[in-house]
């Protein structure tokens, strides 16, 4: 059989490599339109996908917003890059300019919305008086606080100009169609990216009742957006009549081509389903158990076992270190498993960025508390201090990719072989 840690990274390269935009885009854009065409997006993949667009139409008109270090090479559209997980000036003044681009626009225009996760921090246009400042420190509590992607994005869109279907309501009356990569538990279009050509009917009570269960202050300005009006679009609002939002990239597509590769390795398959969420800690826990009775039930000789999961893990910072949740997942995992012999599992978020750092995740093993041990590492104390990357880093098993160009959230896998 194959070096477990080989075959785990190999099938969370198939899982990336399915969601490349360069792979599937094309397939989901319509004849280019006859009259005059604008394209915009934010995201992680943006870039990528915006590349993919020109790949298919030739040079276009446009500008799209990605994370640092993100961008492609276009021939018409201009890419920005700005900051992510938390917001930058250039950000700001980018999201400006896009809605000058859409402004004036007619019922024989065309918008090619290209829309994927990280959209919510690079898409900035602060509702009410809010300043950038202010904007950062919300965005950092809520990165800390253990809110799900879900609950962080109703709070992101009434504290907005742009978010929650208020990005296709500056285009109409022209026609768009967005297209988007999922990056959420539930492939639900109003949450990916906070939804800006999607509409929503949840209110800033909504909001402020997060804000209260994680004990989040905000400052006057952003308290004074929630008491009032919210600018967040309706679902039936005729501003969103001409828009067309279309999932073609998501979780599932991932899980199942890295399921396929595992069986043509000879493995069983185990899905546990492509939109959990929780505590990243947590689900490590009910993951190392699931594995050890799985492995109880097996007898020498019979076939390896692999569990596949996907969805979108939390961290409640309470510590001083450098992790994520898929590294917190994986280092976690390893201490519940203790060692177990025949027990390997890798834990990647699918755009290469585990948290705010440079990572995608971490492989664990049977060995990996014993060598750990021997660099002087106590996984224990690591995991007290959210400390994960810091954890791999010094005692090995960091999975590091760089950009991928593209984002269907987390990819778990647990390679179970008998004993």
């Amino acid at each position: 059989m194959t070096d477990p840690a080989i075959l785990l990274r190999a099938l969370f390269d198939r899982a990336v490599e399915v969601a490349d935009p360069m792979q599937s885009l094309a397939h989901h854009l319509p004849p280019r339109p006859k009259g005059r065409l604008v394209v915009i997006g934010a995201g992680k993949a943006s870039a990528r996908m915006a590349e993919a667009v020109e790949a298919h139409y030739g040079p276009c008109e446009g500008l799209v917003i990605t994370r640092y270090g993100y961008a492609r090479p276009c021939q018409g559209i201009e890419i920005i890059e700005a900051a992510h997980p938390v917001p930058d000036d250039t950000g700001l003044k980018a999201t400006a300019r896009m809605l000058d681009l859409l402004n004036g626009l007619t019922e024989n225009d065309t918008v090619l919305a290209l829309i994927s996760g990280g959209a919510s921090a690079l898409l900035v246009q602060p509702a009410g008086t809010i300043t950038l400042s202010e904007k950062q420190g919300i965005n950092t509590a809520l990165l800390a606080s253990g809110a799900t992607i879900g609950q962080m994005n109703t709070v992101r869109k009434h504290l907005s100009r742009v978010k929650g279907g208020q990005l296709a309501a500056a285009a109409y009356p022209a026609q768009m169609l967005s297209l988007m990569i999922s990056d959420v538990p539930g492939d639900d279009p109003a949450m990916i990216g906070s939804g800006p050509t999607v509409g929503d009917d949840s209110t800033p009570q909504d909001a402020r009742a997060i804000l209260d269960r994680f004990g989040i202050a905000l400052p006057a300005s952003a308290q004074s957006v929630l008491d009032g009006p919210t600018g967040v679009v309706l679902p039936g609002d005729e501003r969103l009549s001409t828009v067309q939002n279309v999932i073609y990239a998501a979780p599932s597509q991932s899980l199942d081509a890295a399921a396929d590769l595992a069986k043509d390795h000879g493995l069983r398959v185990t899905l546990l389903g492509d939109a959990l969420e929780g505590e990243a800690r947590e689900i490590a826990k009910d993951h190392a158990q699931t594995a050890r009775d799985l492995q109880n039930r097996m007898q020498p000789g019979d076939t390896p076992h692999l569990i596949l999961s996907g969805g979108e893990l939390t961290v409640t910072r309470t510590g001083d270190g450098i992790g994520g949740p898929n590294a917190e997942y994986a280092l976690a995992l390893a201490i519940e498993l203790q060692g177990a012999p025949g027990i390997h599992a890798i834990a990647c978020d699918t755009d290469g960025v585990d948290g705010a750092a440079e990572v995608a995740g971490a492989l664990i093993g049977p060995d990996t508390l014993t060598m750990a041990a021997a660099h002087g590492q106590d996984a224990q104390a690591a995991l007290a201090r959210n400390d994960s990357h810091g954890f791999f880093e010094r005692s090995g098993g960091q999975v590091i990719t760089g950009p991928t160009l593209t984002n269907v959230n987390d990819f778990r896998a647990i390679l179970v072989m008998p004993a």
